[in-house]
């Protein structure tokens, strides 16, 4: 369920965070569920005025429909949303936000931007690549973090709600400056 917290931001567009994964008792720990992850400490958070979905009706995949809805029946536009999904081809721990652009082969998030039309659609995408060699991606992300990767996995999501906290409170690009890594940076 979408939750509203009390102190209205006036410095952001961002009315709503959308985490993706999977629902049900088989995936909560999985790679592809970063983005509920981050709502789930969010939840936590009373200093700032935004809405909160987790699309629990449906597989990731198939996150478009009931996203396209709920901003629908809010009111709620494209760009006024930030999506936030795990990233295959960002290596583990390392996280990037844009303004707009592809799906970049996340089919949640291909979802979303095929139902709204548009590929303005604000995003924070959480790495948790790189996908071993000859494994299926499709497997991958829907395993658990090794044991040594938990630790990281877990800081991730900590600055993932972090990024999103100053994207709301100050504006993306405010977000993008200092949570995206830049070349030459380590993670």
């Amino acid at each position: 369920m979408p939750k509203q917290s009390e102190i209205p931001n006036p410095k952001s567009e961002i009315r709503l965070v959308v985490g993706l994964g999977n629902p049900g008792a088989r995936y909560p720990r999985t790679r592809h569920n970063v983005g509920y992850r981050v709502i789930d400490r969010l939840e936590s958070v009373g200093n700032l005025k935004v809405r909160l979905l987790k699309p629990e009706s449906v597989f990731m995949n198939e996150s478009g429909g009931p996203v396209q809805q709920w901003a629908h029946k809010n009111g709620i536009l494209p760009s006024e949303m930030l999506i936030v999904c795990d990233d295959f081809s960002i290596p583990l721990g390392q996280l990037r936000m844009r303004l707009k652009g592809s799906s970049g082969g996340q089919n949640g998030l291909k979802s979303i931007l095929e139902r709204f039309g548009t590929l303005a659609v604000p995003r924070l995408r959480v790495g948790i690549g790189p996908v071993p060699e000859g494994m299926d991606p499709a497997d991958f992300v829907l395993q658990g973090f090794a044991k040594n990767d938990e630790h990281v996995a877990e800081e991730a999501i900590g600055r993932a709600a972090d990024a999103v906290l100053v994207a709301v409170q100050e504006g993306i690009e405010a977000a993008m400056n200092r949570f995206n890594l830049r070349k030459g940076e380590d993670a």
